[in-house]
């Protein structure tokens, strides 16, 4: 799923991004009911993720950043859920963004960073976040995922 017009972003910059590359996983339980997010200190509550270093694929930049903030080591389902295109601050060039997905259960004990809680949220309820849309995007995956577990 792209959004953001992301797909026109990488098509105008040629051989791929020409900005920072970022990396996130929508972590959801077994029913697919809670998403595990963090309190990041000014973006509010978001996915766990953040910047792919240079050598690392977006892929192991996720699985990285998502041990990093969780302690949490897991397989990332095959393909991304979702592409974005954004900037944080206006003085800040865009990001491009991909969010990649784990099922994982909700009893995994947690492991976070210093001042950066981690904790499971129902999807049936909203969490303050820098990019309110992103909510709506993880309801909308996990429907999805619901629906295709169910085929």
């Amino acid at each position: 799923m792209e959004f953001d017009g992301a797909g026109q972003w990488l098509t105008t910059v040629g051989q791929g991004p020409s900005g920072p590359l970022a990396a996130e996983v929508w972590v959801f339980d077994e029913d697919l009911a809670r998403v595990l997010l963090v309190h990041h200190r000014w973006r509010g509550w978001v996915p766990p993720g953040g910047r792919v270093e240079p050598g690392e694929t977006p892929r192991e930049g996720a699985r990285r950043e998502l041990f990093e903030e969780t302690g949490i080591e897991v397989e990332l389902l095959p393909e991304p859920a979702a592409a974005t295109v954004r900037s944080y601050r206006a003085e800040w060039p865009a990001t491009l963004g991909l969010s990649f997905v784990a099922i994982v259960s909700a009893s995994t004990p947690l492991v976070t960073e210093s001042g950066q809680p981690a904790a499971w949220t129902s999807l049936n309820e909203d969490w303050a976040s820098y990019f309110p849309e992103d909510a709506a995007r993880v309801r909308q995956h996990a429907r999805w995922l619901g629906e295709v577990s169910c085929r």
